[in-house]
């Protein structure tokens, strides 16, 4: 088994910084490169499917890069009532989608990858996490959407800031799936591939 001193190149395949910040809890040394995907859903591609296949997609994409590494892939959508949420990039649409999950339960679906670039060999899951919302007014969305303009965010907002105020409670077996990067299961595929976290 290798050590983390022995362990082979570990690379991130996001430009995410709050993926980077998840990563480096780990401990390990690791690089991040930016995937070159198309991330479109191809025509009736159920969630689980499309996280699961870009996930994998954007780890390839890495790869290129990097023949002889371990390189991690993620993608995370947000469902609400079987509606893929995507990022909402105006004001209008980030009122439209919080009212929308207000009072309901909004599933995160995060697709991991972990690709040996040397043996071709990838490891994928897909990892859910709910956020049950509360009750939102009016006032409440607008005030919330002034403070922290989450625009770029699948869903409209923040879960690692003041997004945090949006909800009722949060249902999953590791918070960091809901920023984008289920560290559990990583840990798990990590060790799979010989590299020691502890």
């Amino acid at each position: 088994m290798n050590t983390t001193n022995t362990a082979p190149r570990l690379v991130l395949g996001s430009t995410s910084p709050f993926r980077r910040e998840i990563l480096q809890k780990l401990g390990l040394p690791f690089e991040t490169a930016a995937p070159d995907v198309d991330e479109s859903a191809r025509a009736n591609e159920p969630p689980e499917q499309l996280v699961a296949r870009l996930a994998e997609a954007k780890a390839r994409a890495v790869a290129k890069q990097f023949p002889h590494a371990l390189i991690i892939g993620s993608d995370q959508v947000a469902v609400n009532a079987g509606e893929i949420l995507g990022k909402p990039h105006t004001h209008a649409r980030a009122i439209e989608q919080l009212q929308n999950a207000s009072g309901k339960t909004v599933r995160f679906l995060t697709g991991l990858c972990l690709y040996n670039s040397a043996t071709d060999k990838a490891q994928s899951e897909v990892v859910p996490f709910d956020v049950v919302f509360r009750e939102l007014t009016g006032e409440q969305i607008e005030n919330y959407l002034q403070r922290e303009q989450p625009y770029n965010c699948a869903g409209s907002f923040k879960s690692e800031a003041l997004g945090i105020a949006l909800f009722e409670r949060l249902e999953g077996e590791d918070p960091n799936t809901l920023i984008g990067l289920p560290l559990i299961r990583l840990v798990r595929m990590l060790e799979n591939e010989g590299v020691r976290v502890l």
